[in-house]
């Protein structure tokens, strides 16, 4: 019996490993929101170029790509409509699409980029995306099946940007336009308001999980504030107000770090923060602020006490940087090489990769002394804002209007 009991353990954790090292990429920034890649073997040798798989036209936008099994989910616009795509992973080939007529994107300053900035949620068999106006979907993610949608219609200055995500049940977004929102829970199955948390505008930054003394704490940038918001009932747990430049964009995603929690505002900042429980409630204890921040619509990634991301370089153009996640303090910037205006890296193990919106994917060693490049490739013919998908020896790419399926080989 305990034989036997062994083999049906053995099974069993050998079945969590496939699990765990799968290669699904199911929300913003991947399955746990820090961008970091399992699964990944460096190659001995890096390809002078990488190889094209295949490439499938789906329509504008900027929200990100993301994988679950064999299916790949695209969030895009064509003319007056938004779409929902599902592609087959490995042919490019459409499996199902939906869609529905889109909010007009008449900001001058936005309309530059009218298709969906917002990066599909897949979990528990469904697709949740949230359009540029404040439409929130739901959709059985092996059919396309309209389960509910709603109309917010709703939307901060610049139109939506911050992604949902769905746990426990539920898919919760923050709604709402200049001045005014809530973060709001919805019921996965049928759409049912859970809770909500009234309050501040949205800010273009999506929402982190963090968990302090066994309670699950959403952790997002609002238009004014970062706030701690408990994720079984919305309640607000704590909230540090903070200001944001004119014509300044709070994008970035908080960094998680244990119980730590690394906050940016482009023009204001960057600030270290440590949830600590206390009595009934809970308190922030501030650990550091400097005056450097990321650029524009770059989350830097954490990974072994240091952070790398992409900070400005005058004109619409950055470089790549090294922080040390303790302090605030600024190791490296690798000021020889101009990038896009903003872009992506990635914890890949052994190494960092990069893209950004000059559609250009690097690769570089994770150090504290210098910024030291393995490789360089040209991924797209027009900009690549949103961010890509690593699956693998696998990079999918999504450009101005298409896919594409890049193999590292």
């Amino acid at each position: 019996m305990k034989t036997r009991w062994l083999l049906l353990l053995a099974i069993s954790l050998g079945v969590s490993r496939v699990a765990a090292g799968a290669a699904d990429w199911p929300q913003w920034r991947g399955p746990d929101r820090d961008n970091k890649v399992t699964g990944f073997t460096e190659p001995k040798t890096w390809p002078k170029e990488l190889t094209k798989k295949w490439t499938t036209n789906v329509g504008l936008g900027d929200a990100s790509p993301v994988l679950v099994g064999d299916k790949i989910y695209v969030f895009t616009r064509d003319g007056d409509d938004e779409i929902i795509w599902c592609l087959d992973a490995a042919k490019g080939t459409e499996i199902w699409k939906d869609k529905y007529a889109a909010q007009a994107v008449t900001n001058r300053a936005a309309s530059g980029h009218p298709g969906p900035r917002s990066t599909p949620a897949v979990a528990e068999g469904k697709v949740c995306t949230f359009g540029v106006g404040g439409t929130l979907s739901c959709l059985d993610a092996a059919n396309g099946k309209e389960l509910w949608r709603k109309d917010t219609k709703a939307w901060p200055q610049f139109f939506t940007s911050a992604s949902p995500i769905i746990l426990d049940g539920q898919c919760i977004i923050h709604i709402g336009g200049e001045g005014k929102g809530a973060i709001t829970a919805y019921d996965l199955a049928g759409g049912e308001e859970k809770w909500h948390w009234s309050g501040d505008g949205p800010g273009y930054a999506s929402p982190v999980l963090v968990t302090v003394e066994k309670t699950k704490q959403l952790v997002t940038l609002t238009d004014k504030s970062v706030v701690g918001i408990a994720t079984a009932d919305g309640k607000l747990l704590w909230q540090l107000p903070y200001e944001v430049p004119r014509m300044q964009y709070n994008s970035i995603t908080p960094i998680v770090d244990g119980q730590t929690v690394i906050y940016a505002r482009e023009g204001a900042g960057t600030a270290a923060v440590k949830i600590e429980k206390k009595d009934d409630g809970f308190i922030t204890k501030e650990l550091w602020q400097k005056k450097d921040a990321p650029g524009r619509f770059n989350t830097p990634v954490l990974k072994d006490g240091l952070l790398f991301g992409l900070a400005p370089s005058g004109r619409g153009a950055t470089v790549l940087f090294c922080m040390k996640a303790e302090t605030g303090e600024v190791l490296w910037k690798d000021d020889k090489n101009k990038r896009g205006e903003c872009g992506t890296v990635y914890d890949a193990g052994t190494v960092l990769l990069a893209l950004t919106s000059d559609s250009n994917l690097v690769v570089f060693k994770p150090n504290d002394k210098e910024y030291a490049e393995l490789a360089h490739y040209k991924v797209a013919d027009s900009p690549t804002w949103a961010c890509p998908i690593i699956a693998g020896n696998r990079v999918f790419v999504k450009d101005k209007d298409s896919v594409t399926l890049w193999t590292i080989e």
